[in-house]
């Protein structure tokens, strides 16, 4: 079973950790520049596109589920349909976001209470990047669809190809042709599109379609379509629950100041490669836990999820010793600003607990999607948005203030791993009886 979760997990933490060097990578050329507003354009400009994109994580997440079922069934048109189904959802969510892109972006701008220079700097920086809508969308289809054939070599090389292309061409577009945080978006742009001709060459490389006349008979039969919208708008709903509390950290940090709004922005991207690290985990339970539901395997199924935690609780240990023994050395890659280094100390407290509290909730969000069981997800994230996070920030703030927001991130991701503890025992066996 170990074996079989590392051929996952380690090209899927790989894979992963890539995307917070991308974030890390865009925190430090911005705060190597003069001034905090350009290290706060990105995070607020980040945080919109989190929004946006996160919200249409279901595209990968219920794909990897059904597909990863499909597999093991060994059912290979039933797979081509699933990814078809995806692609036709993708085509109408681009179009979507490309057409309403001025009314979201006065939606986005209007929550948050930055200063006019960082507002200025982050619309710029919108405006440029919403023209990756399509391949940014197409590109979690893909993820999504090879994770759920057990394929996480292609993730990895897609994930790593548009990463460092990313980071090559922001890098030349910031300090090459001084344009700033605007270079860091159409770094994303063009990076964004390169990996999607990447994508489709992997495609057709390795996987065939079956014949286009089935698949435009088959793709839209009501009942499989809308099984397959129901999972992925329960998983709409989880997201912009999760969405959600990540952006309003980010608004109310803006509140207390440009530089609290950065420090809280590097100590959030320390949690975002924690994230990313044991999501490499998460997705290699996706995987495994669809495909041994697929094929009725219930011990495996169980043994697989145990291990999954142990190797959870390695992680978060190795992680909070890291963060307590190296605080200001880590800090100090992301800004040479005295300020926000000193202010960013007197909440690292927060990132230092976090490995630990955090992995149970990640690796059941990688448990749940492989088992296809939305409205348990939904459910968890609803309460822990609306009875755990928002009243927990809303009773503290005022004694608190920067703290509360912290004590309010931390319960939330401790609810989420009680609420789906609950939820896990009581649905194991329904999940194998379909």
């Amino acid at each position: 079973m170990n074996k079989q979760i590392l051929r996952l997990a380690i090209p899927n933490i790989l894979s992963n950790l890539s995307i917070p060097l991308l974030s890390l990578v865009d925190t430090a050329l911005m705060g190597h520049l003069e001034g905090v507003h350009f290290l706060g354009a990105i995070a607020i400009g980040s945080t919109i596109f989190n929004f946006i994109y996160w919200g249409f994580g279901f595209l990968r997440m219920g794909t990897t589920g059904l597909t990863a079922q499909a597999f093991g069934k060994n059912d290979y048109r039933e797979s081509i349909l699933i990814f078809s189904r995806a692609l036709i959802v993708v085509i109408a969510a681009a179009a979507f976001l490309l057409v309403l892109q001025t009314p979201i972006a006065w939606l986005c701008f209007y929550l948050f209470d930055a200063s006019a220079e960082v507002e200025t700097f982050a619309r710029s920086y919108y405006d440029i990047r919403i023209g990756a809508a399509p391949a940014t969308l197409a590109l979690y289809a893909f993820h999504g669809w090879f994770l759920g054939m057990q394929n996480a070599n292609y993730p990895l090389i897609l994930t790593v190809a548009v990463n460092v292309l990313n980071i090559i061409f922001s890098y030349l577009l910031v300090f090459v042709f001084h344009l700033n945080s605007d270079g860091v978006a159409l770094g994303t742009v063009l990076a964004q599109y390169i990996g999607l001709l990447i994508a489709v060459y992997l495609f057709f490389q390795k996987y065939t379609l079956i014949e286009f006349r089935l698949i435009k008979k088959s793709v839209l039969n009501p009942k499989p379509f809308k099984n397959f919208l129901a999972i992925n708008s329960d998983i709409f709903i989880r997201t912009l629950c999760l969405v959600f509390v990540f952006t309003y950290f980010t608004a109310e940090s803006a509140t207390f100041g440009d530089v609290i709004l950065a420090a809280n922005a590097i100590l959030f991207q320390l949690w975002m490669v924690l994230a990313h690290f044991i999501d490499g985990l998460a997705f290699a339970a996706e995987s495994l836990v669809g495909k041994f539901i697929g094929a009725k395997q219930k011990k495996a199924l169980k043994k697989a999820i145990r291990y999954l935690f142990l190797w959870t609780t390695v992680v978060g240990i190795a992680f909070t010793a890291g963060y307590y023994l190296y605080p200001t050395e880590i800090i100090r890659i992301f800004t040479n600003n005295p300020e926000i280094i000193d202010t960013a100390l007197l909440f690292i407290g927060w990132t230092i607990s976090a490995p630990l509290v955090c992995g149970i909730c990640f690796i059941w969000d990688g448990v749940f999607i492989g088992a296809t069981d939305s409205k348990s997800m939904r459910n968890s994230m609803l309460f822990c948005t609306l009875i755990v996070f928002l009243p927990t920030y809303f009773f503290t703030q005022g004694a608190f203030e920067n703290h509360a927001l912290w004590l309010a991130m931390t319960m939330f991701m401790l609810f989420r791993g009680f609420t789906m503890t609950y939820y896990a025992y009581k649905r194991i066996p329904l999940w194998l009886s379909r």
